[in-house]
């Protein structure tokens, strides 16, 4: 009931974006659309795998022990085919146990939550400073406000980063006081992940989660310019950065967050000057070229384990 339901959602959704954007003007888009930067994009989506790939191969060998090459991409793309059905791509988490049968879900799910979580970090961080700047400029909210929004973005960000690499910050009064309360021991013992994490491999996770943002970011802009025949490629990268933190703070429910991510390109896009159909044809390749091939190329590598 819930895939169907999550299945009609996403539908519905991209069946509204269809008929709110205009038909004409999305095929004519594609029809005339800049194939070199479309197979750009679809190039730059190996790398963005292989990324995917190196980032939960360092997660696993801290957490699990483990360094098997072949274990681990397949791990990868069993939680590729897991996550497109589930809310906030949660089936990832137990997709990628599949593999890893001599470790209990529970700390095979950890592990992909700390291997996710440097992109979150990222993703907040960048999406709220294009935020801030696109209320300023595009709402005209003023001075005084933008700059208490960038003061406590940055005192919040500082604070996470203090929990990641600073020990002695784990002794200040207010973590003591949460560790002996019984109201807020559960939320202590949630963030103390933080304080185990190795310092070296978390800074390697910013790194690569950096490195792997970016190369989403050049996949977006690229399909715009594909279908726009511009090339303001800032403006394309701050849409998508906009478009990244929109998806990621808006509750996932639909199948593979299909419309969300349509609707919020076609909000940002426009805002630039472009065309509401250039934001819905480049967020739909996007998914096509990130979500859905590595989807079914997991599939296929879960039947075909199965057979065997």
């Amino acid at each position: 009931i819930v895939i169907f339901a999550k299945v009609f959602i996403a539908i519905g959704l991209l069946v509204y974006l269809i008929f709110t954007v205009d038909i004409d003007e999305i095929l004519n888009a594609i029809q005339n659309a800049n194939l070199y930067f479309i197979t750009a994009a679809a190039l730059l989506s190996i790398i963005n795998i292989y990324l995917q790939f190196y980032k939960w191969k360092i997660t696993a060998k801290v957490i699990l022990q483990e360094n098997h090459n072949s274990k681990i991409w397949l791990s990868l793309f069993y939680g590729f085919s897991a996550g497109i059905f589930t809310p906030a791509r949660i089936g990832e988490y137990f997709g990628r146990a599949l593999v890893f049968k001599n470790h209990s879900i529970l700390r095979v799910t950890l592990a992909t939550l700390v291997d996710k979580i440097f992109l979150l970090i990222i993703v907040a961080f960048l999406g709220a400073i294009s935020s801030i700047i696109f209320l300023h400029n595009y709402y005209h909210v003023t001075n005084y406000l933008t700059a208490g929004l960038f003061i406590i973005l940055f005192v919040m960000f500082y604070f996470i980063l203090l929990l990641m690499f600073n020990d002695k910050f784990w002794d200040n009064i207010l973590f003591t006081k949460m560790r002996n309360s019984i109201k807020l021991h559960w939320l202590f013992e949630k963030i103390k992940i933080f304080r185990k994490l190795d310092k070296k491999y978390a800074t390697k996770m910013f790194v690569i989660s950096g490195l792997f943002y970016i190369c989403f970011l050049l996949q977006y802009a690229f399909l715009v310019a594909a279908f726009s025949n511009h090339d303001q490629f800032i403006n394309y990268f701050w849409a998508g950065n906009l478009m990244m933190f929109a998806k990621t703070i808006i509750p996932p429910v639909s199948l593979g967050e299909l419309g969300i991510r349509e609707g919020a390109s076609v909000f940002f896009i426009t805002q630039f000057g472009e065309s509401a159909s250039v934001g819905f044809n480049a967020s739909i390749f996007l998914f096509f070229i990130n979500v859905l091939i590595p989807s079914l190329i997991g599939l296929a590598l879960l039947l075909k384990k199965s057979n065997d």
